[in-house]
């Protein structure tokens, strides 16, 4: 009997998804797929081009998410905490508890009130995206669309087709992707962990790594007794990425393994992007540095986690009264930043658009990186006890960056716990951020100069033959409620951005992302 992990139980596949399909099979995709229209980027999603605008069958209502019964085609809303019809269907129609998300086109469990995945019917939606490919394309005669549809026939009778006809067709010589774009399948609540992945997959140091296969796994995926790889399969979806298949990936080993290392987080809940960053950072570190002498911190490890995220900040607390100064060192993996709300203040999301162009709801990245670095007065009960007064007196902090990494993460505080109802809110505002970033003034060396008035004077740790300039690759950004919101990234791919939003790629303009909520923002140093 095993010990290694009592305490992990493997969350259980929707049953009403399982019951379903051993009901009624694959006839409901089938005849979903007259209803789907694929647009000219690539997204698909319920057509409603036929009819009128979609209302919820129990209190009329159009906005928010609509899902669509796959057994009897009602309409109704989820649109939590205020109402969930859709629960109320499932419960007043025995049996219509699966739905499909109808902006989305994703499958929606009414009872479990969560997002569902079945490879069944990511394979239907696949299938209506080829189908749409000779409709859209431009050009070509009559025969070559002849033999498109012979190749589209030939894969209605065999789902299983629908891969390889998505590699025959391609997308087009005038929508070709980067190498290593490609979508990752929501495999229910998950566009936390895809947008972090498609962040990772795209940090240069981190690519040549695992493409190199320079990870020497020392343990058996055939053992049931050992924890499987995390970097294993972090390999796994890099090469699977990487191979040239532009059909979504579906990362299920990962978020399967993730789950076996923080058993506290399996459920399919929406989790914090922030918090799964950190998770996984943590047990690369973890997994790596067990086959090595363990280190006292993150300062001197050479884990290829702390290679590429892991910084230094340096705080200094100075006394007011005789002017001593305590300094000390910690490593960090990102800079968790807040907004510099002097020039207006923040918004509880209510789920309606907000105006980018209002100057009261706009912050700067520099200038949260100017607040982080700003000398901030600490209160009565935070008194420092000066080593040279001997006394406990009033103190001054400072936090500088004592060492750059090679990746800079930026973590911007969106959500916050509201004092007066204590209960968390997030924080409607948008972030103007540049493409690339000098980091020189935020540097210890830069700080302490002047603080005592730009005196020259040597410092220790001077680091000229280190880049400071660093360029934008990739953004991670939260839209909606905190209750029900959705994660997207942005990547940076050869001076044009795209949007990643879970097996969707679509190319957007610098207007789009400028636009968005960033919650993640990655940079890359420059080498020098």
């Amino acid at each position: 009997m095993s010990g290694r992990n009592p305490t992990y139980t493997n969350p259980e596949p929707c049953k009403h998804l399982a019951d379903y399909k051993l009901k009624h099979g694959l006839s409901g995709y089938n005849s979903l797929q007259k209803s789907l229209n694929t647009n000219p980027n690539g997204r698909t999603a319920m057509d409603r081009s036929q009819t009128k605008i979609p209302r919820c069958s129990f209190c009329s209502g159009y906005q928010g998410r609509l899902y669509f019964c796959l057994i009897c085609s009602t309409v109704s809303c989820c649109n939590l905490p205020d109402s969930n019809h859709a629960f109320l269907h499932s419960q007043t129609e025995i049996g219509h508890e699966i739905a499909v998300d109808m902006e989305r086109a994703e499958l929606f469990c009414c009872l479990c009130c969560d997002q569902v995945y079945d490879p069944d019917f990511d394979k239907a939606v696949m299938f209506k995206q080829t189908m749409e490919i000779p409709r859209n394309s431009n050009g070509g005669d009559k025969e070559n669309c002849n033999k498109r549809r012979k190749v589209i026939s030939k894969a209605v009778r065999d789902y299983m087709n629908a891969k390889d006809l998505v590699l025959k067709l391609g997308r087009g010589p005038n929508s070709c992707f980067p190498w290593g774009l490609r979508g990752l399948s929501n495999l229910g609540n998950t566009c936390f962990m895809n947008s972090v992945l498609q962040a990772l997959l795209h940090a240069p140091p981190l690519r040549n790594y695992f493409l190199t296969d320079r990870h020497r796994c020392r343990t058996s995926r055939k053992s049931s007794l050992d924890k499987p790889c995390l970097r294993c399969d972090i390999i796994d979806i890099f090469s699977a990425v990487y191979s040239g298949d532009p059909t979504p990936f579906s990362p299920a080993r990962f978020l399967y393994s993730w789950w076996r290392h923080s058993p506290n987080l399996a459920s399919y809940e929406q989790q914090d992007a922030h918090e799964f960053f950190i998770s996984v950072l943590d047990q690369i570190h973890e997994k790596e540095e067990q086959s090595r002498s363990s280190h006292k911190d993150n300062r001197d490890c050479h884990c290829i986690a702390h290679k590429v995220f892991s910084g230094v900040l340096r705080s200094d607390v100075t006394c007011t009264t005789c002017g001593f100064t305590s300094t000390t060192y910690d490593p960090c993996v990102d800079l968790s930043l807040d907004f510099d709300l002097s020039d207006g203040s923040s918004k509880i999301v209510t789920g309606k658009a907000t105006n980018p162009s209002e100057d009261e709801d706009i912050s700067t990245l520099v200038g949260c990186l100017d607040l982080f670095t700003r000398p901030e007065k600490l209160d009565s009960d935070l008194k420092l006890y000066c080593q040279q007064c001997q006394v406990r007196r009033d103190s001054v902090k400072q936090m500088s960056i004592r060492r750059l990494p090679l990746v800079l993460c930026f973590h911007i505080k969106r959500f916050e716990l509201s004092p007066l109802r204590k209960m968390c809110k997030k924080i409607d505002r948008y972030l103007q951020f540049p493409f690339t970033l000098d980091m020189t003034p935020y540097l210890s060396s830069s700080i302490v100069r002047n603080r005592f008035g730009n005196r020259i004077f040597a410092f220790e740790g001077d680091e000229s033959d280190i880049s400071t300039e660093f360029e934008v690759f990739a953004v991670v950004t939260h839209f909606g409620k905190l209750e029900s919101g959705h994660y997207v990234t942005y990547l940076r791919l050869r001076n044009q951005w795209y949007k990643c939003d879970d097996a969707w790629i679509t190319q957007v303009s610098d207007r789009v992302v400028r636009a968005s909520q960033g919650y993640l923002i990655y940079y890359v140093q420059k080498l020098p």
